[in-house]
């Protein structure tokens, strides 16, 4: 079974700065792609971040130059690090993954609980 643990979240002034982080622990064959999906009031979840197994990344338009996503392959964990947070970027985080758990299995999407972050003043 597979277990996506967030941290990092909270509330914070806009211009200011956090980082959420996503471990994740079970039987894993092996991670793919490792990404932050985002869910305003009302609105649908989308994608903020995403990053392969070999370093590639991928952000939203809303967020590029402002958010970098990383990964610790050693310690099976994501991160996102935010930088001058907006009002608009307040949400609940989802950590996701896509990953393998047995060699004769297919790859899955796996969610974490989701963390939230608040921008206001």
């Amino acid at each position: 079974q597979v277990q996506l643990v967030e941290s990092g979240g909270g509330l914070v002034q806009p211009g200011g700065s956090l980082r959420l982080s996503c471990a994740v622990s079970g039987t894993i064959f092996s991670l793919n792609v490792m990404g932050w999906y985002r869910q305003a009031p009302g609105k649908q979840r989308e994608l903020v971040a995403s990053i392969t197994s070999g370093g590639s990344t991928n952000y939203a338009d809303s967020v590029k130059g402002r958010f970098t996503i990383s990964r610790d392959n050693a310690r099976n964990t994501v991160y996102l690090q935010m930088y001058s947070l907006k009002p608009e970027d307040t949400a609940v985080y989802y950590c996701n993954v896509r990953a393998v758990v047995t060699a004769w299995t297919h790859e899955s999407d796996y969610w974490g609980q989701g963390t939230q972050v608040t921008v206001s003043s």
